[in-house]
């Protein structure tokens, strides 16, 4: 069965992938392989036929011509199920992303002045706004059920602000009436906090998870300054075994971020990143790469000597990125931990 190397979700409306839910089940060896690989293969016969007869002859010549290395593509059960939960903390993630923007939009109608204030996604600020979503509900209510609103018991957070404040912002907001508004605005808080509870759910699952297979690999990985937990173990679930690379090189193609070349005669040159790797490990990176930049001095220096040479932001990012792999390469392969003055 040959299909797509990044994400991958069965679905049982579809024949392929019914018939890959079909030989797993049966305890058949199954990999899943790039399909611009069979692409290019397929583009080896000058032939330009296109049938579902030759489309498998393709696929099963492929397979005889790259059996060695095909094997090394198979994932193991319990990395699949690592990756399977890194995934879906990653959608989760991206909606509760959407679902923040969504909540910051309407409150810019209900009561603009309130972001001003405060931080809207923290608990005690989520629940306050699901309770009063709009300048109109607060200026109506009794201050001392704002000061309660606020002062819950069980809540260690420590307010910057007062519920005189709010009140303040409140009476003098610019905010426009609208009940439809405030009834959807409250929808939006109960799916956040919803969304973030499982978010918190997977994230405890998958350090578990880690924790229990490679303990050793996480500690290593984290002891970057600017990469945590949630990080790194959705980074070691796509990545899978450092064994599996013979360099540095292939994990950087393997994430996409490889860049393209362009050769012809005495011309050489860079194209953009390729992108043909796995889209999720690609993601992982790039907010791994922009957080040691931000908390680890050997990297920001290194990311704005780049910039200082003339480099566009993303290319010194992906440069940034490179060497971060680099260094993660040679930590996990030598079983060492991060050392600023080792790895300058």
């Amino acid at each position: 069965m040959v299909t797509g190397i990044t994400p991958f979700i069965p679905q049982r409306s579809c024949p392929s992938c019914y018939l890959y839910l079909l030989t797993l089940s049966k305890g058949i060896n199954t990999v899943i392989i790039n399909p611009i690989l069979i692409s290019n293969f397929s583009k080896l016969s000058l032939r330009k036929t296109k049938t579902d007869k030759k489309d498998a002859l393709t696929i099963a010549q492929f397979l005889m011509a790259h059996k060695d290395s095909i094997t090394q593509l198979a994932v193991p059960p319990d990395l699949q199920d690592l990756r399977d939960i890194a995934r879906e903390r990653e959608s989760l993630i991206q909606m509760i992303s959407t679902q923040t923007v969504e909540m910051k939009r309407l409150l810019q109608t209900t009561f603009p002045e309130l972001e001003t204030i405060c931080s809207i996604t923290t608990k005690v600020m989520l629940d306050f706004i699901e309770q009063f979503p709009s300048a109109r509900l607060v200026r109506a209510a009794k201050p001392k059920i704002i000061e309660k609103a606020l002062n819950r018991k069980g809540v260690s957070t420590r307010l910057t602000f007062t519920a005189s404040d709010i009140i303040t912002a409140a009476r003098n907001s610019v905010a426009t009436v609208s009940p439809a508004k405030e009834l959807i605005l409250k929808g939006k808080v109960s799916t956040f906090q919803h969304l973030a509870k499982r978010r918190d759910e997977l994230t405890k699952a998958l350090t578990e998870y880690c924790n229990a297979t490679m303990i050793e690999d996480l500690k290593i990985v984290t002891s970057i300054t600017g990469i945590n937990k949630g990080t790194a173990t959705t980074f070691l679930a796509e990545m899978g075994s450092i064994d599996k690379y013979a360099s540095y090189k292939k994990l950087i193609a393997f994430a996409g971020i490889d860049p393209s070349v362009y050769q012809s005669g005495k011309y050489e040159g860079k194209g953009k990143i390729s992108k043909r790797g796995n889209r999720h490990l690609r993601r992982i990176i790039w907010i791994m790469t922009k957080n040691v930049i931000y908390h680890n001095s050997l990297f920001k220096t290194f990311f704005l000597r780049k910039r200082a040479e003339g480099q566009a932001y993303k290319k010194a990012m992906f440069a940034t990125s490179h060497k971060l792999i680099r260094i993660i390469f040679a930590m996990l392969s030598k079983r060492t931990f991060f050392s600023e003055t080792v790895h300058s």
